[in-house]
């Protein structure tokens, strides 16, 4: 064989060769690109949602599904009533200044949402199921139920489950496992960190005024709040026979008598006078919690129909009162 028919043999195996490498390097990137693009079928509380990729640009119209994505390093890019939400829940990171405000919690900017395109809208059944449709027409919608049958026999455990749950829709179900461990561990510490709580009752209320009539929500023992407590060891007082769907019942100043003898935690606006109004009234003054001074004021910008980051501040805000 002459050299030039070996050289043009040489050249012929290069080329194909390089031609494979190309194929090979378009079939991994097509293989990638199928991946992170590839449609899950999630389960959502008003039936199943396809959901292409991973989620990016998201609009959050509940509060509570807010602090289930911040633990993950995750910011929406809207949210209903942004600034109640920056005023209310004081937890966690701040919303970034680029996250646009959609309407409220109750009746969301359609447009708003809309001008964000976003590729995934989350809510709450028991708010926003009614126009759900419409919703779904902007981007696929989740809807998680927080007051639903299912989750009212344990609250503290439907949250843990709704933020497993919030993982898997971002792909991040380690880091979820992770921080809820951590999240259970700081809460327990917290707990320790008093003493004996099995010997500690506790009632925690949020009380408010109501046509000049004090008006207290005592959380029962299936609420969030009766879950952080338990984690910490410590026993909440209010039982019922039936869990409450919302986590609390309503109780006047009278009934108050039947948790006299427990630590009595109450969140309060700053601006409501409700404990004012009761400082000559026997049936407040003389309960042996208030001769005894185990009343405790709680931030009023901590909630407690929220999510992880609210329940570790409020197990925070418990040690810090019972120490």
């Amino acid at each position: 064989m002459k050299i030039w028919q070996i050289l043009s043999l040489l050249l012929l195996v290069l080329f194909l060769a390089a031609c494979g490498e190309e194929g090979s390097s378009d079939e991994t990137a097509s293989s990638e690109s199928s991946t992170s693009e590839e449609t899950r079928t999630v389960e959502s509380s008003t039936g199943e949602v396809d959901i292409e990729g991973t989620p990016e640009r998201v609009v959050v119209l509940e509060w509570s599904y807010v602090e289930h994505m911040l633990p993950l390093h995750i910011q929406p890019v809207g949210v209903a009533d942004k600034e109640g939400y920056n005023k209310w829940v004081n937890v966690g990171e701040p919303l970034a200044d680029e996250v646009q405000d959609v309407g409220t919690r109750s009746e969301p900017n359609f447009e708003a949402i809309s001008r964000l395109d976003p590729d995934l809208i989350i809510g709450a059944k028991y708010r926003h199921e009614g126009f759900e449709d419409q919703l779904n027409e902007i981007a696929p919608t989740i809807m998680f139920a927080p007051y639903s049958e299912e989750g009212a026999s344990d609250q503290y455990q439907h949250l843990k489950n709704e933020f497993k749950k919030m993982g898997e829709l971002f792909k991040k179900e380690k880091e979820a496992e992770k921080y809820l461990t951590q999240m259970e561990q700081r809460i327990s510490a917290l707990g320790k960190e008093i003493g004996d709580g099995s010997k500690v009752e506790a009632v925690v209320t949020q009380a408010f005024t109501s046509q000049n009539t004090p008006t207290m929500r005592l959380f029962t023992d299936n609420s969030v709040v009766a879950g952080v407590l338990n984690q910490m060891g410590i026993n909440n007082a209010v039982e019922t026979e039936q869990p409450e769907i919302f986590g609390f019942v309503n109780s006047d100043v009278e009934s108050l008598q039947n948790y006299q003898d427990s630590h009595f935690f109450y969140l309060v606006q700053d601006d409501d006078p409700i404990f004012d109004n009761l400082a000559d009234n026997p049936a407040w003054t003389n309960l042996n919690f208030v001769e005894e001074n185990h009343t405790y004021k709680l931030p009023g910008d901590m909630g407690t129909f929220a999510g992880p980051l609210s329940a570790e501040r409020l197990a925070e805000e418990i040690a810090e009162n019972l120490e």
